[in-house]
């Protein structure tokens, strides 16, 4: 009963952090560039072959173990709970109003903007980010101190957010439930009450998180990412800044192993990006965005 209260705290905690206003403040360049970014992007939808329908709705693949959306998001929160019990956020409110504004945005350019979205910074000095089903979305302090403009942290923001409209990692616990003869057990504790579903799914947290998703889930997010960061009006080539950052990188360094251990490599990821991009960006001039330091005194106010 203290446990599930002090996972009810920290939740409400995260949400408190959410900002009811859904429109970043963009730099008039990337206003005036919306709609011109909407149109382009869907005229090259019908020549991008298997990229060009990445925003079209994710085919819900684990509707025969009983998950719809409000199970989805109940799944999202208990997962959420477990990374808020090995991690606290930072307790900084002005920049959780922030990171709320502008993930909140990204997620109102993709088929899925009514989840209940909450963006929160975890309190950890490593570079990686985490997305939960159902629309919950961490990244850490460590990524963000690395970010070297707006833009890099949309694409960052974007990925995870793509990971939740496909429902990466719901399908990833039906892939691992089906190798291993679970698929009954999974869908049988869908059913159950509040408690036991909580129970088993907190127990499936650590193996997917720990294993990491299959290497198309993160060349797909990284697609649509970009895709996402272009539709809020943000410089297309941000996470592919970010993947560049990461190739200089050693993977022994204690603050990337977890992130270099789960995800493709930098360079493979570069190169999947390169080919579903093949230039059709080139000629947007999304904003790069403001500072952190500006942000920072803007929703401080």
């Amino acid at each position: 009963m203290r446990l599930e209260s002090g996972r009810a705290i920290k939740m409400r905690r995260l949400h408190k952090f959410a900002v009811a206003c859904l429109a970043l403040t963009l730099s008039g360049s990337a206003a005036a560039q919306f709609d011109f970014l909407n149109k382009a992007i869907d005229a090259a939808k019908s020549k991008m072959g298997p990229a060009g329908n990445l925003l079209d709705k994710a085919k819900p693949v684990i509707d025969s173990m009983g998950i719809d959306e409000s199970k989805e998001i109940e799944i999202g929160n208990t997962f959420a709970a477990s990374l808020l019990g090995a991690k606290p956020l930072l307790n900084d409110p002005a920049l959780h109003r922030y990171i709320n504004t502008l993930g909140r945005w990204l997620a109102m350019q993709t088929e899925r903007p009514d989840l209940p979205w909450a963006f929160g910074v975890l309190d950890d000095d490593g570079f990686n980010a985490f997305a939960t089903p159902g629309g919950n979305i961490f990244v850490t302090k460590g990524l963000l101190a690395r970010m070297r403009s707006e833009s890099e942290l949309a694409g960052v923001l974007s990925h995870e957010i793509a990971h939740v409209i496909r429902k990466h990692y719901l399908n990833a616990i039906q892939t691992n439930a089906l190798a291993g003869g679970t698929a009954d057990l999974i869908a049988e504790n869908v059913k159950k009450g509040p408690a036991e579903f909580r129970s088993y799914f907190a127990g499936l947290f650590k193996d997917v998180y720990s294993k990491g998703l299959d290497k198309g889930d993160e060349y797909e997010a990284d697609r649509i990412g970009v895709v996402i960061a272009a539709r809020a009006g943000f410089d297309p080539y941000g996470l592919p800044g970010v993947l560049q950052t990461l190739q200089s990188q050693n993977p022994r360094d204690g603050g990337f192993t977890l992130l270099f251990e789960t995800h493709p490599t930098p360079t493979d990821r570069l190169d999947s990006l390169s080919k579903a991009m093949n230039g059709r960006f080139d000629s947007s001039n999304g904003s790069v965005g403001k500072s952190f330091s500006e942000r920072s005194k803007e929703f401080s106010r």
